[in-house]
């Protein structure tokens, strides 16, 4: 009688104390705080150094790169689901493959820092700050979007961050007009902060640059502008790359160029298979050998910053916070048809804007 006693307040005491294996897993691992890895050394133009060929990497960080790569990877596959249901019409340009882009530029700079990028811009919106729930639903035009439903894929915006432009090379000049405007003359411009980003994903729409471009040395192409070549695929080569580009800048040596070697797994827009330019064994060889994500998880599991089931932990979130920005999106009501003519300007009187036809009339309001 006393072993059945014993064995039954035995069961029911290991049934409240139980806990999930992985967390049971987690808790029992001892984990480094951080670690040294080795990273591409960036081809130089007009520079006699550059970024280290090697970097720290802490297990808080580690984590929230993976976290904030894996969103990324989810929100775009999921707009690719939300496209094919027709939520979302119109134009749609994704970066899932460009992950490392985006995560390893915002590490390498300040929040305060401005931003300003062209069509294939929803990642850096996110690492910008704006939440999964605002980028989806102003995909689906929705109120809640960040530009209220009347941006798109192209033009999203948040602090510090000024689009999302739909011209090819608009955000150049904009971007470069801007800081003209701060600094009033076009001599002072020579000593602002100015870092010019190429992400080159091998292709320009459906051809190669192999075959579109006499050089494609991109980097070079600043002619007396400094230049530099960087692994766009690994997400701390890039963060390093950024660091040393924005601290030579703010040391007032003038502007550089900075060319990201990376790869993107759709086609150009949702338009584009992708696959009748290059081949579908060309992506999974880039998937398999090249992915910024794995690459990343890979490293911090062999160096013990993290467990693979803390990532598959990570990985279960994201996707409920990708399902639940989903549910937002299309759900969420459209602007009102008496809003079309809002915003267009910040501060003028209100004025009629002509519709699809001259009987059709807007009240524009700022």
């Amino acid at each position: 009688m006393k072993k059945m006693l014993a064995a039954a307040v035995s069961r029911v005491l290991s049934r409240v104390a139980r806990k999930p294996a992985s967390s049971v897993l987690v808790a029992s691992c001892n984990y480094s705080n951080d670690a040294t890895f080795e990273i591409k050394k960036c081809d130089l133009y007009q520079l006699e150094e550059g970024p280290p060929v090697t970097t720290v990497l802490t297990r808080e960080d580690g984590l929230k790169y993976y976290r904030m790569m894996q969103t990324i990877r989810r929100m775009e596959l999921k707009a690719d689901q939300l496209y094919k249901q027709k939520f979302i019409r119109g134009f749609c340009h994704l970066c899932d493959g460009q992950e490392a882009c985006c995560v390893g530029l915002e590490a390498g700079i300040n929040p305060t820092d401005h931003v300003i990028t062209s069509y294939r811009a929803h990642g850096l919106c996110y690492v910008r700050g704006l939440s999964v729930g605002a980028i989806l639903a102003e995909l689906t035009g929705r109120r809640g979007g960040c530009a209220k439903g009347k941006g798109g894929s192209m033009h999203m915006y948040a602090k510090n961050f000024y689009g999302g432009n739909g011209i090819v090379g608009a955000q150049g000049p904009l971007g470069a007009g801007g800081q003209i405007f701060e600094a009033y003359n076009m001599a002072a411009l020579w000593k602002l902060p100015c870092i010019f980003v190429c992400e080159n994903n091998l292709y320009g729409m459906g051809t190669s640059a192999e075959r579109a471009a006499a050089s494609t040395d991109y980097y070079k192409r600043g002619h007396f502008i400094p230049g530099l070549r960087v692994d766009g695929m690994d997400v701390l080569c890039v963060r390093e790359a950024m660091r040393f580009a924005a601290d030579y800048c703010r040391s007032e040596k003038g502007p550089i160029v900075m060319e990201l070697q990376t790869y993107r797994y759709h086609g150009h827009s949702m338009s584009d298979p992708g696959v009748s330019y290059r081949t579908r064994q060309e992506i999974q060889n880039v998937r398999s050998k090249s992915d910024p994500i794995m690459l990343l998880k890979d490293r911090m599991v062999n160096s013990k910053l993290a467990t693979v089931e803390e990532f598959k932990e990570i990985d279960v979130e994201v996707r409920k916070e990708i399902d639940d920005a989903a549910h937002f999106a299309t759900t969420d009501p459209e602007p009102p048809l008496e809003e079309l003519g809002h915003h267009i300007y910040c501060n003028n009187p209100p004025f009629e804007v002509r519709g699809a036809s001259q009987w059709i009339k807007f009240k524009s309001l700022s």
